[in-house]
């Protein structure tokens, strides 16, 4: 079993800059050893011969191959522009020179 103090609970706090209000601290000790008494469980757990992994399931990416193919949306995109230079949408400037 843990032993987290309020002072521990007050430490991690601090140390992820969060503001705990003291009212909470007695609760948050004790869910903070709670979790820690599970991850204790958790080391007890025999692994040997288990691969790591990163999920319970597998997981495949489904792509495509990409196809450059031409298109006839050029005209129609630049014509929805607000300002329009040619061939290129015009924006205002945001950086000073």
């Amino acid at each position: 079993m843990s032993n987290i103090t309020a002072d521990d609970v007050r430490k991690v706090a601090h140390l992820a800059r969060l503001d705990l209000p003291e009212d909470t601290i007695a609760t948050y000790t004790g869910q903070l050893e709670r979790i820690l008494d599970y991850v204790d469980q958790l080391q007890a757990v025999d692994t040997e011969g288990v691969p790591a992994t990163t999920r319970a399931v597998e997981v495949v990416n489904v792509t495509r191959e990409d196809k450059v193919e031409a298109t006839e949306v050029r005209e129609d995109l630049l014509e929805q522009a607000p300002l329009r230079e040619g061939d290129f949408f015009r924006v205002p400037k945001i950086l000073a020179e």
